[in-house]
């Protein structure tokens, strides 16, 4: 993990973590289970029952985030004892943040997992999420890239909700614009994930 400039490193390092965390699980973790899943035939049992491919998007994205909420009080505590000092008071908009990061990154695995086969979207996944890793300011400072990549980059579901995080954990940053990006990620990346997604 790399903290950017005079920044103080926990303050950087504490909320990527949690937005790693959030990517690895809604996105990667879900996505290639459900790769496999289709691959198993399982959800083709399921799309002979009443329910509809939303609703599938929907159960998912909410199981996920519940576990997320899980991940944050383990991960939170541990950066306080490690010294940590958030200054933010907006928990609701940062529980906020956390369920639309987790809708924007599962909707972006669940829309690979609903249309690749398994062993496509496995690899798919992976290179996706170093990606967004490395490009999203997550555990690499975006002042430390290049000005068209940083410009690109600010535009990415991983840049929103890292943003996001540090400007209501820290207390300190934007929080209209990733804001924005991430609620445009959050309600397109689900509902195209529901209009695209085949049982098998």
């Amino acid at each position: 993990m790399l903290p950017s400039g005079d920044t103080e490193p926990l303050n950087f390092l504490v909320p990527g973590v949690l937005a790693v965390a959030i990517m690895s699980t809604s996105m990667v973790s879900l996505g290639i289970a459900t790769g496999f899943e289709r691959s198993y035939l399982v959800l083709k049992r399921l799309g002979a029952t009443p329910l509809s491919k939303s609703q599938l998007v929907i159960a998912k994205i909410l199981s996920v985030f519940v576990v997320e909420l899980l991940q944050a009080v383990v991960l939170l505590p541990i950066g306080l004892l490690l010294g940590w000092n958030p200054a933010g008071n907006t928990w609701p908009l940062t529980i906020a943040a956390v369920f639309l990061g987790t809708a924007s990154f599962a909707g972006v695995g669940l829309i690979l997992a609903g249309r690749l086969r398994a062993e496509i979207n496995l690899a798919a996944q992976n290179g996706l999420y170093l990606l967004l890793l490395l490009l999203g300011g997550m555990i690499i400072p975006r002042d430390s890239l290049p000005g068209f990549l940083s410009s690109a980059a600010s535009v990415l579901p991983s840049t929103g909700l890292a943003d996001l995080l540090r400007s209501t954990l820290n207390g300190s940053g934007p929080l209209l614009q990733p804001f924005i990006v991430l609620a445009v990620w959050g309600t397109l990346a689900p509902a195209l994930a529901a209009k695209r997604f085949r049982w098998s």
